[in-house]
């Protein structure tokens, strides 16, 4: 078993946090994130959307997807849980955590695909104006963000979870994608500060 990823990547170190939370090793394969490696018939065999991380399993098969990943490790060894326990927390944490996905990460990341000069060949055509829009789109989803943790410790309650992980990975990614977290979102900022000193964020 091991995963293909890139070690720079916003969504691999999602997984990469996840498992070091876990107290899990397994091994990490390194790729270039270009386009004649992701779009080769080898690369494309793995996962047709030519994106990483891929957890590759003993047997062969390829599991893509960072959160599919993350279920396949939270099945295997529950304990801590970080997708919840029970119906209302599971429910909860996978809210709060597709809120992040949809509201901050992924306007993040079209900022960053489609605004920075290195990912000219990867994102075709990139439309500025598009990109400019996210950006907007992002720092609001940031003060939904920091309204919710205004009132609890973490992101989905009181306990860490897999949302908080992907809003970490996310927050961290504005610098990428040259946006700037602001100061005047407090709960934002103690969270921040209480979550990036876990050890599992070095990871």
């Amino acid at each position: 078993m091991k995963i293909i990823e890139t070690n720079m990547a916003p969504n691999p170190r999602r997984v990469r946090i996840f498992l070091a939370e876990k107290g899990i090793e397994i091994p990490f394969e390194q790729t270039e994130l270009n386009v004649e490696n992701t779009s080769s018939a080898e690369f494309r065999a793995k996962n047709p959307m030519g994106q990483v991380p891929i957890l590759v399993l003993d047997d062969g098969e390829c599991i893509s997807e960072s959160m599919a990943i993350c279920r396949y490790f939270e099945a295997l060894q529950p304990q801590p849980r970080l997708m919840g326990d029970g119906a209302v927390q599971i429910a909860r944490i996978e809210m709060w955590n597709r809120r992040v996905e949809l509201a901050a990460f992924f306007s993040i990341a079209q900022a960053f695909r489609h605004l920075h000069p290195k990912m000219v060949k990867r994102e075709v055509p990139q439309v500025a104006a598009w990109g400019e829009a996210n950006k907007g789109k992002a720092l609001a989803a940031m003060e939904m963000m920091d309204r919710q943790l205004l009132k609890s410790e973490y992101i989905a309650g009181d306990t860490f979870s897999v949302a908080d992980i992907t809003l970490l990975v996310a927050v961290d990614f504005m610098g990428a994608a040259r946006l700037d977290r602001s100061k005047e979102l407090v709960g934002l900022g103690r969270w921040y500060e209480s979550v990036s000193a876990r050890p599992s964020a070095a990871a």
